[in-house]
């Protein structure tokens, strides 16, 4: 088989929404809160794959990465080879003219772009029972800011709606913020 089938096959594969135990990501993200996080949204060389930034340090995306990796799953490579092959579908916000694998996959609209290329995208609506654990959510914070998060399997104190786990200047903690934001992505 062509190694570049086989990507193509196995980045299907590994995020096709029934081959990613939605509740185990859940359960990943809640795991994040127990760790101390200082938000720092400092360009960092890292290792490639399976790279991270310094434990103790994170942005919004970082939540994302680190509840992936927990289950396998190296968004930082995964976003880096789709990128490679298919830079003109991703944002030029930046004004790269390549990748660049220390830093793409901590950007929530490269995420956002390769969620919805990857087939994990739901409608948006207004119904918080439609925000499952395990779903990623994007906001757009004004500003040109976006942010991101993963709904959990924790309730808001009214019981009626699921909690995010995200990090949005605080660390990486547990809140009910599911509709403090527009909501640009699901």
């Amino acid at each position: 088989m062509k190694p570049l089938l086989f990507l193509l096959l196995i980045t299907n594969y590994c995020f096709s929404q029934t081959m990613i135990d939605p509740l185990k990501l859940s359960n990943c993200a809640l795991e994040l809160t127990k760790q101390v996080v200082v938000y720092d949204p400092s360009y960092f060389s890292i290792d490639y794959p399976n790279g991270d930034i310094p434990s103790g340090k994170g942005v919004c995306t970082d939540v994302i990465i680190r509840a992936y990796r927990k289950v396998g799953v190296d968004l930082q490579q995964f976003v880096h080879n789709d990128m490679k092959t298919n830079f003109n579908v991703y944002p030029k916000i930046w004004g790269l003219k390549h990748t660049d694998k220390n830093i793409d996959h901590r950007r929530v609209p490269n995420l956002m772009a390769f969620f919805k290329r990857k087939g994990i995208e739901k409608q948006i609506t207004n119904n918080s029972k439609d925000y499952l654990p395990g779903d990623i959510v994007c906001w757009d914070l004004g500003g040109a800011l976006t942010h991101i998060g993963i709904v959990v399997n924790k309730k808001s104190k009214d019981n009626k709606r699921n909690l995010i786990v995200h990090n949005i200047g605080n660390g990486q903690v547990l809140e009910d913020c599911l509709f403090d934001y527009k909501i640009i992505r699901l």
